[in-house]
């Protein structure tokens, strides 16, 4: 089956997390994505390694379905390979400071220079102008400028970072999109464009309700764990074998809850009137919910909560996540065969499914510089320039 995207050449040179997602989302559903490394291999292939030769879990997931090369910008004998990767393409993706993609020649005007119709997905930390635009950060950092640090965590602690990297995929997410708004409005104009994604827009974004509610109620939240500040029951409560997570949100739900709980006192109690009444009265509810779930084992618990249609789940570890029936029947988690390791590699099944095109799992990530030859005599160049290139330490 073709995929979608089929056609469409894609030049990565991400790292990380935000650029190499966007590029992931495009590879998935068909295009043809380069990714382009150093010489000796980007910080993130060698980030939490799994593999005998070093290779992270984050670097096998997010760079399937890709061809590898190296690259050396700093070689002035390069310049010629980037032209032609550029020339060659149609979505350019790139996450550096635009400083650091100015000194490469990376940044739009001079890729425009070369393809002028080339989109370019830009990703920074902070964005290509402001204060900030040529300072370096990672998805904690924007998680933490956002104010959602300072909120995560229980009274008087520590603030707490999340430990997924919502802000580096989310922002991946956003480049996607641009990107795919970008080639259908190119499939009209003729015109490419420039798609900027940041990592502290992204953040603010997903900050906005608390940050409307400070702006108009002058109400300061404060850490109070894993508790709603707007609705209740919403927190984490423990059964007798392990923990459960719910969220009541309106009335029907609560009342709903309060006959699973055996309190139907609680329906006409004003300390329960509504959402927010009851979000400020999380404390004395979290009591009652504790109460029960205290005699319940955790599946127990689940099984009341979801018979009355209260959403609900267990707080699993990893090893319950890759269990669970439901990620197994979905086929959430699939595996890859890497060469340097000895267990075949879990990595995540395409999150975005097409019923007519769907996103396929087509090869494993590449091994360090595995396509660069074959790349390389794509774009034209000789076996004899290709030997010349690896001599002067540009590939």
């Amino acid at each position: 089956m073709r995929g979608i995207l089929e056609g469409i050449r894609v030049i990565d040179f991400g790292r990380f997390i935000a650029a190499p997602y966007c590029a992931t989302l495009l590879a998935d559903f068909g295009a043809e994505v380069i990714r382009v490394e150093r010489r000796e291999g980007g910080e993130d292939r060698y980030l939490g390694p799994v593999t005998e030769s070093g290779e992270g879990g984050l670097f096998l997931n997010l760079n399937r379905n890709k061809r590898g090369i190296t690259l050396d910008f700093s070689n002035p004998t390069s310049a010629e390979i980037t032209r032609r990767l550029i020339k060659s393409a149609d979505i350019v993706i790139v996450n550096l400071p635009i400083d650091v993609m100015k000194k490469n020649r990376l940044d739009y005007e001079s890729l425009c220079e070369i393809k002028p119709d080339i989109i370019l997905v830009m990703a920074s930390t902070f964005g290509p102008d402001g204060p900030y635009a040529t300072r370096v950060g990672f998805d904690t950092v924007a998680q933490a400028m956002s104010g959602a640090v300072s909120l995560t965590g229980f009274p008087d602690s520590p603030p707490l970072r999340a430990m997924a990297a919502y802000c580096d995929f989310g922002t991946a997410l956003h480049g996607a999109f641009g990107a795919m708004a970008a080639l259908y409005e190119r499939a009209k104009s003729g015109r490419g464009q420039l798609i900027d994604v940041s990592l502290l827009s992204t953040a603010v974004m997903m900050m906005t309700p608390l940050l409307a509610e400070r702006t108009l109620t002058g109400i300061e939240r404060k850490q109070q764990g894993n508790a709603s500040y707007y609705s209740a029951p919403s927190d984490i409560y423990r059964a007798k074998d392990g923990w459960v997570l719910t969220q009541v949100i309106g009335n029907p739900m609560f009342r709903r809850w309060a006959r699973v709980v055996g309190r139907e006192d609680l329906i006409d109690d004003p300390r329960c009137k509504d959402d927010i009444t009851r979000g400020n009265n999380c404390e004395f509810i979290a009591e009652v919910m504790n109460a029960w779930c205290a005699t319940k084992t955790r599946d127990e618990a689940i099984a009341e909560l979801e018979k009355a249609r209260i959403p609900c789940g267990p707080v699993y570890n990893l090893d319950e996540v890759a269990a669970d029936p439901q990620v197994k029947a979905r086929g959430l988690l699939q595996t890859l065969v890497y060469p340097t390791s000895e267990q075949p590699v879990p990595v995540s099944h395409p999150a975005l499914r097409l019923n007519r095109t769907p996103a396929k799992l087509r090869h494993r990530a590449p091994t360090l510089g595995e396509h660069t030859d074959e790349v390389l005599s794509e774009l034209g160049f000789t076996d004899e320039e290709i030997n010349l290139f690896r001599k002067a330490g540009a590939i």
